[in-house]
């Protein structure tokens, strides 16, 4: 998940590569006001006595000083070779030109292995002085990491900790990145947890990978519990606003997802369509579907909502589950109006119908039966009570013999029937 930075990773190889095997590391302790500081070098372990310094021999150095100068005017290939052709027989001589040549060819693409396994020979005998042998150590560790050999990354890393004692949150972290890669998510806790402790600044990518490594297992609760770290530790990256709001609804914690979802969208973290009607939906879960619909209408208005038949649908239903008919009723029009749904003008009339606008729920159930809405003896029902309560009893005599053709209704129109043409007797009127 986090890789190395490929040219400036390989950059630095041969720039750490560049010690000279004569440096001499720095002093364990430097006295400061009779106090003893935390211990300095390449070794910081308890006890940790420097050795002698090695050097290479005077034949083999003069060609790496030849190599030197090839490489600082630019002719890498030329290095390179005249490295190859050093024929060294100390194992010291043999560590060094090694551990040179495969830093200059870790810096070209696709001699990575190669450059690994030149690395781990230098290495491996234990003969390069303190410095040299720390540096290297790590710089396999990263190279491996880089040349996707995840468990050889792992266990160089551990070897630098081991030889130098020291503890450096970059370091932990890729051993992380490491297990995470080698889907030992289990193993990633401990480095990530270490990291996390070690940064002065935090890092957010450590609780990323420990975050990874709980939601990868199933552990939800726990994600949970590291996305709320992130987002009180690093309150003003959005994204982790937003990915908490979405762990909560993972476990049907909907309350908690709505209100780290409000904070988000007051913040002005919350801009994708998907997102915006997530928290419209959060409104309605929550049992405030009124809010849900105002919510959702304005960000159609503002155009960060699409303006399409379902989505002004989602509007008119949450009016409808707010009792708000007339409101739900104009937004199944709309909604109509962009995909001719002949259910949308239905439910449009049948709000109409019960806000007791009869006149309007006329119309819209005609343009539901004109355009072939599904079971039209349903909208013939509605239509008989619109045009009774409107006092048209002879269009409501005939729309109740259209609903009785319908066995599910039959029963109800029968009950009506003989109450219409009572109605429109008292009225004079012949049906």
């Amino acid at each position: 998940m986090i890789m190395l930075k490929s040219k400036m990773f390989k950059k630095s190889l041969v720039v750490a590569a560049l010690t000279l095997s004569s440096a001499v590391a720095a002093p364990a302790f430097a006295q400061q006001g009779g106090k003893e500081p935390k211990p300095v070098g390449p070794v910081v372990c308890p006890g940790y006595e420097k050795g002698n310094t090695n050097l290479v021999g005077q034949r083999v150095g003069k060609k790496v000083q030849s190599a030197y100068e090839a490489y600082g005017e630019d002719l890498l290939d030329e290095a390179i070779q005249m490295l190859r052709d050093i024929d060294a027989d100390e194992d010291f001589d043999k560590a060094y030109v090694n551990r040179l040549l495969g830093n200059m060819l870790a810096t070209k693409e696709g001699k990575g292995g190669e450059a690994l396994s030149l690395l781990v020979s230098s290495v491996k005998p234990k003969v390069l002085n303190d410095l040299e042998h720390a540096q290297t150590l790590k710089l396999v560790a990263d190279l491996s990491l880089q040349e996707q050999e995840y468990k050889q990354a792992v266990e160089y890393y551990q070897s630098w900790l081991d030889f130098t004692c020291k503890e450096e949150p970059e370091v932990y972290l890729r051993m992380a990145n490491a297990f995470y890669e080698l889907k030992d998510y289990d193993s990633v806790i401990a480095p990530a947890d270490k990291a996390i402790e070690l940064y002065e600044k935090p890092n957010i990518n450590a609780y990323v990978m420990k975050l990874s490594s709980f939601y990868e297992r199933k552990m939800y609760s726990e994600t949970i519990s590291v996305a709320e770290d992130i987002v009180n530790t690093f309150p003003d990256e959005g994204k982790w606003w937003t990915q908490l709001g979405q762990f909560y609804l993972m476990v049907e914690d909907f309350k908690k997802s709505l209100s780290t979802l409000e904070i988000a969208y007051n913040a002005g973290f919350i801009e994708k369509q998907n997102l915006l009607k997530m928290l419209s939906q959060l409104y309605a879960t929550n049992d405030m579907p009124f809010k849900s619909a105002e919510f959702l209408a304005e960000n159609i208005e503002n155009g960060r909502i699409e303006r399409n038949a379902d989505n002004l649908a989602s509007v008119a239903n949450s009016y409808h589950q707010a009792l708000e008919y007339e409101k739900a009723a104009k937004y199944y029009e709309q909604a109509a109006k962009l995909s001719s749904d002949p259910e949308y003008y239905r439910k449009q009339g049948v709000l109409l119908l019960t806000a007791e606008d009869y006149k309007g729920a006329i119309t819209a159930l005609k343009n539901a039966l004109d355009r072939g809405v599904e079971d039209p003896a349903k909208v013939h029902f509605s239509l008989m009570e619109a045009n009774f309560y409107a006092g048209d009893f002879k269009q409501a005599y005939v729309h109740i013999q259209e609903a009785k053709k319908d066995r599910s209704l039959r029963r109800n129109a029968n009950a009506w029937e003989p109450y219409i043409k009572q109605k429109a007797k008292n009225r004079g009127i012949n049906i």
